[in-house]
Parts: C-alpha cells; sequence; structure tokens
C-alpha cells in the first residue's frame, strides 16, 4: 500500500485487552486510512493504531471512542505520536509472520516473499493492513469453519462486512466459486479489492458497498448457499431475519466477531428464524458458529 504523503502524520493508538481489540479497531478505521494491532506478550494487551493526518476527523474519532468504550466496559485513552509514513509500515511487517491456520491455509503479508508452502493455500495480503491478517480469533475461527463448509460445494456465496477481503479470497482459492464481498466502509471495499488482485482472484471477488442486507443487490443475487459474517455479535442478531430469509434450503452460514460469552445469545435470535446449530470453533475467547437451514422456511 502506497503511503506517500505531502502533509503531516500522526499515529494514534490505544492500548487495550483483546476482547475490546474489534470495538477499537473500527473506531480508529473511522478516521484512519490504515489500522494494526500488536500483542504484548508480557502483557497480554492489545496496541490498536492507526495513522492519520494531523487534526483530520478529530469529532469523527471522539464519538467512535467513546461508543467503543461504552460497548465494552473498557476505558482506553487515546494517544499521539508524529510519525513518518515508512516508520508504521515497517513495525507492522515486522510484526505480520506467516501463520498457518488450519489445515488448509497459510496467511502471508506481501512483505514475505518466501516460496508458497507446500500442500496449503497462500492467502497474501497488503503487509500495511494488519486487522484481518489471521492473527485474530475470530478470523482463524472463520477460516477454520470455511475448511469444513467447503464440503458441502456451495455455489452462491456472500462474504458480508468483508474488511480486508481475507474470507472472500480464501473461499475463492479453496472452493473455487465466485464470491460477492461486501462492506458498509469504502476503505475496507478498496483494500478487498486491492488483496484479490494481489491473490489472483479480482476475477472471482466482486466487491460492493452496501449496508448489509438493505442493499437491493445484496438480497437479488441470494438466496445463497454459503454466507460469511464476521462482524459482532449485536449486528449478527439484528440482522438474523434477513439471513434466514436470504439463505437457501440446506445453505450454512458461519457467523464470527462473537465472544464465547456471546454465543447463546446469538444462537438464540438465529434459532428463532428457523436456522440450527451445526458446528461451535473457539479460539481463545472468541467463538464461530456454524448454522444451517433445515428446509425452506425462514
Amino acid at each position: 500500500m502506497s503511503m506517500k504523503h505531502t502533509v503531516a502524520l500522526e499515529t494514534v493508538f490505544v492500548d487495550v485487552p483483546e476482547v475490546a481489540v474489534e470495538f477499537f479497531e473500527a473506531a480508529l478505521n473511522s478516521a484512519c486510512a490504515t489500522v494494526g494491532f500488536f500483542r504484548d506478550e508480557a502483557t497480554d494487551m492489545w496496541r490498536i493504531e492507526g495513522v492519520k493526518q494531523v487534526g483530520a476527523a478529530e469529532e469523527e474519532l471522539a464519538t467512535a471512542l467513546l461508543l467503543a468504550s461504552a460497548l465494552t466496559g473498557v476505558s482506553a485513552p487515546l494517544q499521539r505520536v508524529a510519525t513518518e509514513a515508512g516508520g508504521w509500515l515497517a513495525r507492522t511487517k515486522a510484526n505480520f509472520p506467516e501463520q498457518y491456520v488450519g489445515r488448509c491455509f497459510a496467511v502471508r503479508g506481501t512483505h514475505i516473499d518466501a516460496p508458497a508452502v507446500p500442500g496449503r493455500i497462500t492467502l497474501t495480503l497488503d503487509a500495511g493492513v494488519a486487522f484481518g491478517s489471521g492473527e485474530h480469533g475470530s478470523t482463524r475461527g472463520c477460516l477454520r469453519a470455511l475448511e469444513w463448509a467447503a464440503r458441502f460445494r456451495p455455489r452462491r456465496i456472500l462474504d458480508m462486512g468483508t474488511g480486508s477481503g481475507i474470507l472472500a479470497i480464501a473461499a475463492v482459492k479453496l472452493m473455487h466459486r465466485r464470491v460477492l464481498a461486501t462492506d458498509i466502509e469504502p476503505w475496507s471495499v478498496r483494500v478487498t479489492a486491492e488483496n484479490a488482485a494481489l491473490n489472483m482472484v479480482d476475477r472471482l471477488v466482486r466487491v460492493k458497498l452496501a449496508n448489509g442486507w438493505q442493499d437491493p443487490a445484496v438480497r437479488g443475487s441470494g438466496p445463497y448457499d454459503l454466507v460469511l459474517a464476521n462482524i459482532l455479535a449485536r449486528p449478527l442478531c439484528a440482522m438474523a431475519r434477513d439471513l434466514a430469509v436470504h439463505l437457501a434450503p440446506g445453505g450454512r452460514v458461519i457467523l464470527a466477531g462473537l465472544l464465547a460469552t456471546q454465543i447463546n445469545m446469538v444462537l438464540a435470535a438465529h434459532r428463532r428464524h428457523g436456522l440450527a446449530l451445526e458446528r461451535v470453533l473457539r479460539e481463545e475467547r472468541w467463538a464461530t458458529l456454524v448454522l444451517w437451514k433445515k428446509n425452506g422456511r425462514a
């Protein structure tokens, strides 16, 4: 990702426990062009940091941080340092080693030029985009669940809330099917398109800016045999009815972005609309659910 700027840049960051990572990552994304996270092994805390223009989007950032704090109960003061474009990217690369996920996948940044690992599907992501790299438990759970879902040979696939595009790219490489990848954030749509091109699957990944099921094109492209939704627990619950309506009979959905303590809440919301639990996968504090639609009723 090119980071050539003629304006002053700053790095803004917060230190939070793992349970708050996704909330504060989303908050920094409201103002920053690039956001990454790094784990401190000694303290088990995560630093979420982003690069932005000095003085840009201050009101949006403050509001988003207040919301993240209210949702998590975590108070995390925002800190700032002046930065050069190359410095942040160098640190991101140093903290983004190749990772093996499940039986199938190897996730690497663009800075790694070693030969591909035999027997694994390589997913290459821009090293300047750390979130969605396979480091986070929700992403790892989704990739493992995708291996399971592939045995049912889904034809119509939707990746809702695609983020970096890692799940859409993984689905294409694993199952050789077209995938519709959507996100509410223009930044994510652009990054997903770039990552799809990096992995030479841009002809099979259709990327669209869309607000969930409200978009007519998303509704009209179903019913789906497989839906990937790595979002957050409460939005997943709110979309449960629409998901059930647009899921094909026998179709599967992979739900993630929820803590293990939120399993019952998310599961209850989807069971009310006729979806049944098939598998639960856990990655530390994070959980991934695989649900399926038993019949034609929603």
